[in-house]
């Protein structure tokens, strides 16, 4: 069987973490759904640069747009993809009851350490989409946890981005259920709505073996070597599969079943980040390792044709939880701060989200002025490939 499509048999489901105008239009999209289960999409600001930059799918748009601004026009190229891929998921969102079949727009990065602005902004890409299974993107930045209880609030669909730490975690999770209980009090239905907070893997791993490989080129001690090299490669995995602890724990209990009995749903880890960054890993390892109940593993098409070719399932998401606490209390052992770490890939996504939409921005810029200059010299568009 299909090593992808086996992951429903554990309770996991795959999203995309791709998106692009020829991939929907060519039915690339709709083959995945069809032959591999694919159950949902995501995209971002660096995905929608490379999608703009790298081809010419997006040109006459771009150029007949006349006097638009160029984020204004971006944000209609990226809403129509988004609204088109809703519609290539609806069939999936309605068989399996709302659970699945979304597809997640960002709000703009520049606005992640304000809170009326991201709310704002997220209404509006709401209503300008226009899908019920759309998921609005807020990164889980403090404003953003205000943000994401407000929305919950109102009813929208919220995905909770960039979020690598356990402890900011259970503030992702109180942003929902307050959210909720705000909603249900205005008596709104709490079965309408849906989340996912979207817990990145590999980056941890990248960010926490360059410590480790710094410590390594600095010490001649035994002990603290064979310590550093034990837990080389293993943070993000132990930090992913105690935070699915954390997941089961915050899901139960009297606060859950009152929001459970309006039809409230849980808030799904979804597992983001999980192209393995370093080649002397596995290319499927953040897959194999965190397959469990009522999960999602987003994962790039390249992930998802190496696992499709050679993925093994089984259920390990719950696999050495002793052993995952142990190799964490090593790194704090160490001296490492998962909290300083993870804090400091925040700050580092949210820069790289907003290098990719200036990216976007000045090729939207460039290929317009290129069109006016070549409209005003008498010759053809050069479109950039």
């Amino acid at each position: 069987m299909n090593p992808l499509r086996s992951l429903n048999e554990y309770g996991q489901v795959v999203w995309l973490d791709f998106l692009s105008r020829r991939f929907i239009a060519d039915g690339s999209l709709k083959r995945l759904i069809d032959e591999d289960g694919l159950a949902g999409a995501t995209s971002n600001p660096s995905i929608f640069e490379k999608a703009i930059v790298g081809s010419r799918d997006y040109d006459a748009e771009l150029i007949a747009a006349g006097g638009s601004h160029n984020r204004a026009l971006f944000e209609r190229v990226a809403v129509q993809d988004v609204r088109n891929a809703a519609d290539v998921l609806r069939p999936v969102y309605d068989a399996t009851g709302h659970r699945d079949g979304y597809i997640s727009i960002e709000v703009s990065p520049d606005l992640a350490m304000d809170t009326d602005a991201t709310v704002k902004e997220a209404r509006r890409l709401w209503a300008s989409v226009g899908r019920d299974n759309l998921m609005i993107k807020v990164p889980a930045t403090t404003p953003g946890l205000a943000a994401i209880r407000r929305l919950t609030g109102d009813g929208i669909n919220v995905n909770i981005t960039l979020l690598f730490s356990q402890k900011v975690y259970e503030e992702v999770v109180e942003a929902y259920l307050g959210g909720l209980e705000n909603l249900a009090a205005r008596g709104g239905d709490p079965r309408g709505v849906a989340s996912v907070a979207s817990f990145f893997v590999s980056r941890i791993d990248t960010a926490i073996d360059k410590l480790i490989d710094a410590r390594l080129g600095r010490t001649t001690d035994p002990a603290e070597q064979l310590a550093l090299t034990g837990i080389r490669g293993k943070i993000a995995i132990a930090n992913a599969r105690l935070a699915y602890q954390r997941y089961k724990r915050l899901f139960a209990g009297a606060r859950w079943a009152a929001l459970q009995a309006k039809g409230a749903r849980t808030q799904r880890l979804l597992w983001a980040s999980t192209g393995t960054k370093n080649p002397e890993y596995s290319d499927v390892l953040y897959v194999e390792e965190l397959i469990g109940a009522d999960t999602i593993n987003t994962m790039p098409l390249a992930t998802m044709d190496a696992f499709r070719d050679h993925g093994k399932p089984r259920a390990s998401l719950e696999d050495g939880i002793p052993e995952a606490r142990q190799v964490m209390a090593t790194l704090d052992r160490l001296g490492i701060s998962i909290d300083q770490v993870t804090a400091k890939i925040l700050d580092e996504g949210i820069g790289l989200f907003t290098d990719a939409m200036n990216k976007v921005l000045d090729a939207i810029a460039a290929k317009r002025g290129l069109a006016a200059v070549t409209r005003h010299c008498g010759g053809a568009h050069p479109a950039r490939t």
